[in-house]
């Protein structure tokens, strides 16, 4: 069969996977190998960027900690910044289409609100330190990178607030002000770059239940269906009318 509009509109790239940060180096064809390498580059940045910030954290260091010469890492990336924010991309990505499920998924409002707030909490914690990295120096970012993760931010806090207010409808969720609402309990895991270490107290599927649990009861959670307000409450005939 041809292709179509159609067709070619439903393969369109989601403009999430349009990453703002290009591949710039002399490097540009992705293959298993070069893949392997870039890896190796991010994650020993990685590790320097949460051990000492960005501003301390030279490419030299960074050719250091992995051994190769200088060559080897721009043939990758053209700077640190440009390895930086490939770093805070991914959990970008991860985070704010949490509340992204199949057109054909039937399960109820309140249900998918909060496992989409659960993956959003687990998807943070499973991309540490990288995920904390916009917390502790959002100074970093180009105009076009926050202009990308501002987009991507409101394609979740959108899906997220038309849950919200179908649940509300259906008795499941308890709330006022819906992106506020949203905004406050998606904060929690913002809270995290504060004092979460992955050797803590609490496991991180500890931490996540229990982060999880505070964000639904900011949503106003509830166990049961709300019931409808019985019709013998509802005035039978209009109020008096006041005197002149």
């Amino acid at each position: 069969m041809g292709r179509t509009k159609a067709t070619t509109a439903s393969r369109a790239t989601p403009f999430w996977e349009k990453s703002p940060v290009q591949a710039r180096g002399r490097q540009r064809a992705s293959t298993a190998t070069t893949d392997e390498k870039r890896e190796r580059i991010l994650a020993a940045a990685e590790t320097l960027f949460d051990a000492q910030g960005y501003a301390l954290t030279t490419m030299e260091q960074i050719v250091q900690a992995l051994g190769v010469s200088k060559p080897y890492v721009y043939y990758y990336f053209r700077n640190k910044q440009e390895i930086f924010e490939t770093l805070c991309w991914r959990p970008a990505v991860a985070c704010f289409t949490a509340m992204d499920f199949p057109e054909d998924d039937a399960r109820p409002a309140h249900l998918k609100v909060t496992e989409g707030v659960e993956r959003l909490i687990r998807a943070t914690i499973e991309h540490h330190p990288a995920a904390f990295f916009p917390y502790r120096e959002p100074q970093v970012f180009r105009p076009e990178f926050l202009a990308m993760q501002k987009k991507l931010a409101n394609h979740f806090y959108d899906r997220m607030c038309a849950l919200m207010e179908q649940a509300r409808a259906d008795g499941m969720l308890d709330f006022k002000e819906t992106r506020l609402t949203a905004m406050a309990a998606c904060s929690l895991p913002g809270f995290l770059y504060h004092w979460y270490r992955p050797d803590g107290r609490l496991s991180p599927a500890e931490v996540v239940r229990e982060l999880s649990e505070l964000a639904w009861r900011v949503l106003g959670l509830r166990k049961a269906r709300r019931k409808p307000a019985p019709s013998s409450l509802v005035a039978s005939h209009p109020p008096e009318e006041s005197a002149p």
